[in-house]
């Protein structure tokens, strides 16, 4: 299963290997719209679901204002009173190459970002796994910046049980009544939640749908935000800092360090 044309962001790009299908929208933010195993859609249709990249920021920005040193910044307020989950998912990318199982897509950080800079995702699929890696690149000024992935799993597959999720943070990001993190750390509390959770030597969380299928998600990076209040899906959206980072945890981009971050979505039948 191959591609689009190379410079096009309105057509799909289709992933192939084994019995694994993989399906890009570059036009709708570069999401993952669809991935499916052994004919088996493993995501929540739609075209504000799928996976799609939080990129150059995840989570929430309170009240859509955020600070580099000095200077004050404000994002539009697109879940009021609060910013959310950057602005790549609202863009159309282009794609940079795509073959069998290998695709990269680019699109130029502009405005309401008040930053210059190039964002590249891409995606490299086996039989068993999919890779995604995210960068963030200036060649002017530096600027704070996040990146992550949102996905939202199904909950059942077709008519199974429901999926169970498997992980053991360090910590939960204490969250506010305005659903900002305090800035406390507390013991991890019963879902359903809709909560950030630390996990210092790496993300590593598995959803079992029993009888069907097992998913893990890992990726490097420190924090994860878990979604689950909605009955249709389970989000597990490892990230490279918590919501509202930009102004407590930045990654400063610079024109000599990108910030890069890798996840995987590894799965296997059972036996």
């Amino acid at each position: 299963m191959t591609n689009s044309s190379s410079s096009s962001s309105g057509q799909h790009v289709r992933l192939g290997a084994g019995d694994a299908e993989v399906t890009v929208d570059p036009g709708n933010g570069c999401r993952i719209s669809s991935l499916r195993v052994g004919g088996t859609e493993l995501l929540r249709q739609g075209e504000r679901y799928g996976c799609f990249p939080m990129v150059p920021w995840c989570g929430r920005i309170a009240e859509g204002v955020f600070r580099d040193g000095a200077t004050e910044h404000r994002m539009p307020l697109n879940a009021p009173p609060h910013a959310i989950h950057g602005t790549g998912r609202d863009t159309a990318w282009r794609t940079a190459r795509a073959d069998a199982t290998e695709a990269s897509f680019v699109y130029d950080l502009a405005e309401p970002w008040p930053y210059s800079g190039r964002v590249t995702q891409t995606f490299e699929l086996t039989e068993d796994a999919l890779t995604l890696r995210l960068g963030v690149e200036t060649y002017a000024d530096s600027f704070p910046a996040q990146v992550g992935w949102h996905p939202w799993f199904r909950r059942t597959l077709d008519g199974g049980e429901e999926a169970v999720l498997d992980f053991a943070p360090a910590w939960q990001e204490e969250r506010g009544a305005d659903h900002i993190p305090t800035g406390r750390r507390i013991d991890p509390r019963p879902g359903p939640w809709d909560d950030c959770f630390g996990m210092p030597d790496g993300v590593a969380a598995t959803l079992t749908w029993p009888g069907r299928l097992e998913l893990t998600v890992t990726s490097r990076a420190r924090w994860v935000v878990v979604y689950d209040e909605q009955e249709a899906a389970i989000c597990v959206e490892p990230q490279s800092g918590p919501p509202n980072g930009l102004n407590t945890a930045p990654h400063l981009v610079t024109p000599i360090e990108p910030l890069e971050l890798a996840a995987t979505f590894a799965w296997r039948r059972p036996v």
